[in-house]
Formats: C-alpha cells, sequence, structure tokens
C-alpha cells in the first residue's frame, strides 16, 4: 500500500459529485497527470473501475470484491488516532497473529484482517470454519493495563456493538446469544474470542476477535452448518461492500474498547441488551462438563453471568458454559 493510492481513493470517496480532477490530484500528490493516471492504471488492475469525463476528471465506479488495505484506510480517514492495520489473504489465525505481533512489540491498537483462516478457532479451542469466500475474520489488538475483573462483560459489550453496527449497516435485526454468538433469524452469523495475558494483577495484552460470514453462501457450507448459518449478505438480500463494512467495524469497535477502558458503557450496555439478547424468555439447555441444566433464560446480571430460572423455581447463574436453545427445556412458570 502507498500513501498515494490512499489519497486518490481518499479523494473519490469523499467527493460531492463523484469526480475530481487530475488538476487536484496531482496537486496534492506533487505528482503530473501523467503520473496520476498511472497510478489508476494501477488500481485498475487490483479490481477498481474508473470513468474519465473531460473537464470533469475521474469517478470511482468499482471497488474490489476482497479486502484492499488501501481502500479500508481511505474509508478510515478523517479518525483522530488511526490504528495501525495488517490486511491478510490468508493466515492460520488472525488471533495467532496477533499474538506474534505483539512478541515482536507491534504497536497498538493494532486491527488485523483476514480473508481467510486455516486454523481458526472459537472458545474452548474449537475449530471454526474460515472459508475465504466472502467472509471477514478480524482481531484487534490493545495493551489497556486494566484490573482483570472489569474483563467480566468485556465480550458482551463488544457483542452489542456489533449487532448494532449489523443493524444499522444492514438493515436487518441480528442478535446476540449469550456469551459470544451473533445470530439472524435464529442461525449463527458469527461468532467472538477474546483472550488476555495478565501480568502482576493487570491485563497487559487483550485480543478481540472476531468471525463474520459477510457473503457466503449456506449452500457453499459443509451440510451440517447450512441449516444453522447464515451470512449478513444473505439476511439484507444483497451483498455488502466488504471493504465499507470492514472500515465501519474498525471505527465501531475501537470506539467501544474506549468507552471500555473509560468505564463509560453501562448505559449504553444497559439500553442496548434488551434490544439484542436472543436468549431471554426462551427454554435453554446450559452444559458445563457432566452437567447439564435447562430452563428458561431470564437475562443477565451485573458481571454477566447468564441467570436461567428451572422448572422447580430456582435461579441459576453461570459465568461460562455451552448455550443451546432446548425445545425440550421445561419453560419456568
Amino acid at each position: 500500500m502507498s500513501h498515494t493510492e490512499v489519497t486518490i481513493l481518499r479523494e473519490l470517496l469523499v467527493s460531492d459529485t463523484g469526480f475530481v480532477s487530475g488538476n487536484k490530484l496531482a496537486k496534492q500528490l506533487g505528482l503530473s497527470r501523467v503520473a496520476v493516471w498511472m497510478q489508476l492504471q494501477k488500481l485498475t488492475k487490483q479490481g477498481f473501475a474508473f470513468e474519465a469525463a473531460r473537464s470533469r476528471g475521474y469517478r470511482l465506479l468499482q471497488s474490489p470484491p476482497q479486502l484492499h488495505h488501501a481502500l479500508i484506510q481511505a474509508h478510515l480517514t478523517g479518525r483522530a488516532k488511526a490504528p495501525a492495520l495488517v490486511t491478510l489473504d490468508r493466515v492460520d489465525s488472525t488471533n495467532s497473529e496477533a499474538s506474534r505481533h505483539l512478541a515482536s512489540g507491534s504497536r497498538t491498537p493494532l486491527v488485523i484482517l483476514a480473508r481467510e483462516q486455516t486454523q481458526g478457532r472459537g472458545r474452548r479451542g474449537r475449530v471454526w470454519h474460515s472459508p475465504p469466500a466472502g467472509n471477514l475474520y478480524a482481531t484487534f489488538v490493545f495493551r489497556p493495563k486494566l484490573e482483570p475483573a472489569r474483563l467480566q462483560d468485556f465480550t458482551l459489550w463488544m457483542g452489542l456493538n456489533v449487532c448494532e453496527l449489523v443493524a444499522n449497516f444492514c438493515s436487518i435485526a441480528p442478535g446476540l446469544k449469550w456469551p459470544n454468538d451473533v445470530f439472524i433469524q435464529g442461525r449463527k452469523a458469527g461468532g467472538m474470542l477474546t483472550e488476555a495475558r495478565i501480568d502482576a494483577d493487570e491485563v497487559h495484552d487483550l485480543v478481540f476477535g472476531l468471525g463474520l460470514n459477510l457473503n457466503g453462501r449456506s449452500a457453499d457450507l459443509p451440510k451440517e452448518l447450512q441449516k444453522s448459518a447464515i451470512s449478513l449478505g444473505e439476511a439484507a438480500g444483497a451483498p455488502l461492500d466488504v471493504n465499507r463494512f470492514a472500515a465501519a467495524l474498525i471505527g465501531r469497535v475501537l470506539t467501544a474498547c474506549n468507552r471500555f477502558f473509560e468505564g463509560d458503557y453501562r448505559d449504553k450496555f444497559a439500553e442496548l441488551w434488551p434490544r439484542f439478547d436472543v436468549l431471554r424468555g426462551q427454554p435453554v439447555s446450559v452444559t458445563q462438563g457432566d452437567r447439564t441444566i435447562t430452563g428458561t433464560a431470564t437475562g443477565i446480571d451485573d458481571e454477566g453471568s447468564l441467570i436461567v430460572k428451572t422448572s422447580a423455581g430456582r435461579l441459576e447463574r453461570f459465568r461460562a458454559g455451552e448455550v443451546t436453545l432446548s425445545r425440550d427445556a421445561v419453560p419456568a412458570a
């Protein structure tokens, strides 16, 4: 990626008329008009398409369907403090890549995006199916220096922000399935994984990973996942602009993290939770080890624990566990 590419794309994106004159671009970049034209030709080979009109300049007609580093940076222009950004076609896991960057002393906040993961992982070390077709895998890296106890509801807070972004961006109704899954129409559209390194009773490194099915087709998934998974594009009825969505996601996650680190999030949390909680009032089964509890989900407590009311009327609280919506569970009275 070059500063020249970012500048050209940014000017084309923010132009009121859509057109930007070659003279303006040449002046901003300190290049000749011929050099600007050559840069546009280079971008064309990367999947962009431009219209050239006499006396008007250039207009962006088409962007590449895959992640494009400079285009994401152009969409992000204007943030007070832009994060370090890494974009990859293929990686074992964006969270693993984050660990390597932390070990080498990379600056934070750091955002790592990938089109495909070969060893994507979910909670409890499970494999996360991570195909390259139209999906987005992202990891956000911070060095927040927080007390570990403050992380109790971090993943839930981030999930609520992802849901609100998806709702606004796609005009669909997502939900958050405790503790870390994004659901749409009763099917999984994404998952989250938070990892932390704690030194001397302080969170030194914080890694938030997110996998979202953007434009993939359920029919292309393994047979066992076709009825339980969905993409945002399928739910919205049209494919998403991957790069515009990635930039919007970066902006939302960074803002949400800053609010969390500053402790200024609880009122917003209380506002969003009833809107996006997909379990409340539903019969569920919660499994912890060899113990399974069935009942009705009634919400969460102040620490983010799931509350389940059993058929006997007891309230059970869970800090962790595997939750399934269970038609066989007996709803509490």
